[in-house]
């Protein structure tokens, strides 16, 4: 994997979220289905800003990413697992969970194809992956990505149509939602 070249999350750890409010759990609960016992992976979970609103479901929850830091605030929630690892090498067995998900965080994947086939190789035969990313072809998302590329955080954010034919070419049955909102929602099933 590439190094990055500056630890973003790391350093933002502390203050993430007071500065990223989790959005409504809601739509995101509805795709996901979730029951007591279910397995779930939040990939690039973070601080566990969105595992925590999971809890009252009594999932299993587990969160991986690179970001020690990030995982430390997760750790003291104690919603969830943490485990470090990144997107595009998954340290869990081949169809382990039954429920993945990724939300605000496949366009920071430094090997995103890379990243798609893991998630899919860790999901359970007739599971389910739901990933929440920003519209890229909505203004005030392309204000972010600019942001983020003067930052120099390498993020490459998909339409939500090319978003779709990634994990259609893997095999997955796609649906989006909110297609033409701010945020959209990717469920592949497999």
């Amino acid at each position: 994997m590439p190094t990055p070249l500056f630890d973003h999350f790391g350093a933002l750890a502390p203050w993430y979220d007071r500065l990223i409010r989790p959005a409504d759990p809601t739509r995101l609960l509805a795709l996901l289905a979730l029951s007591p016992g279910l397995r779930v992976l939040d990939v690039g979970g973070g601080t566990g800003r969105v595992t925590q609103t999971l809890r009252a479901t009594g999932a299993a929850l587990t969160i991986v990413d690179p970001a020690a830091e990030m995982l430390r605030q997760a750790l003291a929630k104690g919603c969830c697992r943490p485990c470090q690892s990144v997107a595009e090498a998954l340290p869990f067995a081949s169809a382990s969970f039954p429920r993945l998900l990724a939300v605000d965080s496949f366009h920071h994947f430094h090997q995103q194809r890379r990243a798609a086939a893991e998630l899919w190789r860790v999901l359970a035969p007739g599971g389910r992956i739901v990933i929440e990313e920003p519209n890229i072809v909505r203004w005030s998302v392309k204000l972010i990505a600019l942001g983020e590329t003067l930052l120099l955080m390498r993020s490459h954010f998909y339409r939500p149509d090319e978003l779709a034919r990634l994990f259609r070419d893997l095999g997955a049955r796609v649906t989006l939602h909110g297609a033409d909102e701010v945020n959209y929602w990717l469920v592949a099933e497999k």
